[in-house]
C-alpha cells in the first residue's frame, strides 16, 4: 500500500505543472509570432509600407489603355524595364502581352502574344535572350516560349517552343514562375488543380524544350495552409534579399472569395510563411498575384519593385486593378 502524498505537496505539483504549461504557451506564441527568417522579415518591413515607397502607381495600365494585370517586372539589359501581364479584352479572353517603359509608371505595349494567353512570366537566359512562359488555354497547361534576344522577344519572334503536357491534374496547370534558367534546364513553379477543384503549387523542370518534369510542392501549399487559407494557393515569386531566398505566395482564405486574398512571406529553409499586413493609401486588404523583382530604379539606385493584385472586392476607391511599387536599398 502507497503511502498518501500530503496535499500540501500535490497542490505544488499542480501549480508546477500549470507554471510550465503557462510558460510553453508563451514560448509557442512568442515563437509563432516572430519572422520566419530575416530575410521574411526584411521583405515585410519593404512591402508592406506602399505610402513610404519611392514610387507607386495604382491601376497600371499601358499605353492603349488595357490594363496589366498580374504584371511581372523585369530589367531590360538595356536599363530600360520590361513588363508581362494579361488583360481580358472584347473578345472574352486572356491576352498576354509584354510592354517597355523608362521611369516605371508609363509603359509601351509591344507584342500581344495571342487569345488564351496569360498568368505570363519573363526571365533572362544568360546569353542575351529571355524565356517566357504563361499559362495557356484550352486544356490551361503551361506554354515555354525562348527568343534569342530583346527584339525577338518585342517582336514575338519565338525561336523554341513548348507546351507541357497536364501530369498533375486533368483539369488545369498554370500560373507559371520562372525561378532559373541554367543551360539546356529551365526551372519553373507553378500551381494545379488538385482534385479539379483546388489550386495547389507545383515544382517542374523543362530540359532541352523536350523532357517536362512536374511534381507537387506540398511543403509550400502547408505553409499557407497553416495560415488560415482554405482557398486556392495560386501565384508565387522568389526573390533574394540579403543572400536569403523568399518566396512572394498569394493565399486565398475563403473559396470563391476575391476579397481574402492574402499575400505571404515564405522561408524556404524553415518551411514557414508569414502574412504581409500590407497597407495602401486608401486601406485596400486583398491582394493577389505577387512578384518581386531586384532592380535599378528610374534614379539609378538598387530598389526592390513589389507588383500585386488588388481585387475589386477587397479595395478602396481609385486603388483597385494592378499596383506597382518600389522602395529604394
Amino acid at each position: 500500500m502507497t503511502a498518501r502524498q500530503p496535499r500540501t505537496a500535490l497542490f505544488a505539483v499542480a501549480a508546477a505543472l500549470a507554471l510550465a504549461a503557462a510558460l510553453l504557451v508563451a514560448q509557442l506564441a512568442r515563437a509563432d509570432s516572430a519572422p520566419a527568417s530575416a530575410a521574411t522579415a526584411r521583405l515585410a518591413a519593404l512591402a508592406e509600407d506602399v505610402p513610404g515607397a519611392d514610387g507607386h502607381r495604382y491601376d497600371a495600365r499601358d499605353h492603349t489603355g488595357r490594363t496589366m494585370d498580374a504584371a511581372q517586372i523585369e530589367q531590360a539589359q538595356d536599363g530600360g524595364y520590361l513588363a508581362v501581364y494579361h488583360t481580358l479584352l472584347a473578345d472574352g479572353r486572356f491576352h498576354a502581352a509584354v510592354a517597355t517603359s523608362t521611369d516605371l509608371r508609363h509603359w509601351q505595349r509591344r507584342h500581344d502574344f495571342g487569345p488564351g494567353t496569360h498568368q505570363a512570366s519573363l526571365a533572362h537566359d544568360g546569353r542575351g535572350g529571355y524565356v517566357l512562359a504563361y499559362e495557356k488555354d484550352p486544356r490551361n497547361h503551361i506554354a515555354v516560349r525562348a527568343y534569342a534576344d530583346l527584339s525577338a522577344l518585342l517582336d514575338g519572334r519565338a525561336r523554341r517552343a513548348f507546351d507541357a503536357p497536364l501530369t498533375l491534374s486533368r483539369c488545369a496547370e498554370g500560373t507559371p514562375d520562372i525561378t532559373a534558367v541554367r543551360g539546356a534546364t529551365i526551372h519553373l513553379t507553378g500551381h494545379y488543380r488538385a482534385g479539379c477543384d483546388t489550386d495547389r503549387q507545383l515544382r517542374a523542370t523543362l530540359t532541352g524544350f523536350r523532357h517536362w518534369h512536374a511534381e507537387p510542392d506540398r511543403r509550400l501549399d502547408r505553409a499557407v495552409r497553416a495560415r488560415g487559407n482554405g482557398g486556392n494557393i495560386g501565384d508565387r515569386s522568389p526573390v533574394e534579399l540579403g543572400g536569403q531566398r523568399v518566396v512572394l505566395v498569394e493565399g486565398q482564405g475563403r473559396r470563391g472569395d476575391f476579397g481574402s486574398w492574402g499575400t505571404y512571406a515564405y522561408d524556404p529553409a524553415s518551411g514557414r510563411a508569414d502574412r504581409l499586413d500590407i497597407r495602401t493609401h486608401g486601406g485596400s486588404h486583398a491582394f493577389a498575384n505577387p512578384s518581386a523583382t531586384l532592380l535599378t530604379d528610374p534614379r539609378g539606385r538598387p530598389a526592390l519593385l513589389v507588383s500585386l493584385f488588388v481585387p475589386t472586392e477587397g479595395s478602396a476607391s481609385g486603388e483597385s486593378g494592378q499596383l506597382l511599387y518600389w522602395h529604394e536599398l
